[in-house]
């Protein structure tokens, strides 16, 4: 079958019945961007109403609900705070990839780790499916000769519990694997099959580096720190400016002198007020 008649066959119809009928209204979408701005500090802007009614749409369905405004009410009764967390995980997006911005690895392995003589403390803000924290692991691992006696340790976290779900079982399929070299691939991977598909397993040289947790970055944080490298990278860019700079202030405080910062490529802290010094792009230091 041909990938255009397969994805036809696959992909549901929603173009008729009572589904196609709703309608997300500028107030219904003031609410919902409300909903997640208070909660998580995500600034849902203007333009987004696609988005928005396009990824609770299937959580409509999923309740046979036929309209926003029975799904508002319902998210914000007491019988609905599973489904509030089913909102936040359809409002969030989660893009990653291992290696993804590559210089900020070898930053990491040039730059930061030969200077570590103690306990490694390193977090991952905003970890997604796991990718990020799994490659710091790899290269902790190429890094140091003794990386199995070292007291390392990484924490993962995210406010998703579904791409948490994912990164805590270190298993991807083949095709999110195509950027990590083939020594690594064979060092730290185990292959299997799993239905038609070949699926990678993190190894046990991976896994005890990484903890996995939940995290809301608005609520209060119970790690106390310091840590020698913080990695908030491609999240900034859905917080206002003041959120932004409430957050660098409390990873400020968590780094050790000397910590550094590492944010996505298309963010920086300009026009913040902030106590780190510029390194390069989208690194920083305390």
């Amino acid at each position: 079958m041909a990938v255009a008649s397969m994805r036809s066959a696959l992909t549901p119809s929603f173009g008729t019945g009572a589904f196609a009928e709703v309608q997300l209204s500028a107030d219904q979408f003031a609410t919902v961007a409300a909903m997640i701005y208070d909660h998580a500090g995500i600034n849902m802007r203007a333009g987004k109403e696609g988005l928005v009614r396009a990824r609770l749409s299937k959580r409509l369905r999923a309740l046979a609900l036929t309209d926003y405004d029975e799904y508002l009410a319902f998210v914000s009764s007491p019988s609905g705070r599973s489904e509030f967390t089913h909102m936040v995980d359809a409002l969030t997006t989660n893009k990653t990839s291992f290696l993804r911005e590559v210089a900020h690895f070898e930053f990491l392995r040039d730059q930061v780790f030969p200077t570590l003589t103690g306990p490694v403390r390193l977090w991952s803000a905003g970890c997604s499916s796991g990718e990020e924290p799994y490659t710091m692991a790899m290269l902790l691992n190429e890094t140091f000769s003794n990386a199995r006696a070292r007291d390392i340790r990484i924490l993962a976290t995210d406010i998703s519990e579904r791409v948490l779900g994912t990164a805590s079982t270190g298993a991807y399929n083949a095709d999110a694997m195509t950027d990590v070299p083939a020594a690594w691939m064979q060092k730290y991977w185990k292959r299997h099959r799993s239905d038609t598909r070949d699926v990678y397993q993190a190894g046990a040289e991976l896994r005890r580096m990484i903890h996995f947790a939940k995290l809301n970055l608005m609520d209060k944080w119970p790690m106390k720190g310091p840590f020698d490298a913080i990695l908030c990278r491609n999240v900034m860019i859905y917080f206002d400016k003041p959120t932004q700079e409430k957050l660098v202030a409390r990873y400020h405080a968590l780094l050790k002198p000397g910590g550094f910062l590492f944010v996505g490529h298309s963010e920086s802290l300009t026009g913040i007020t902030h106590g780190f010094r510029y390194v390069q792009p989208a690194v920083y230091v305390k």
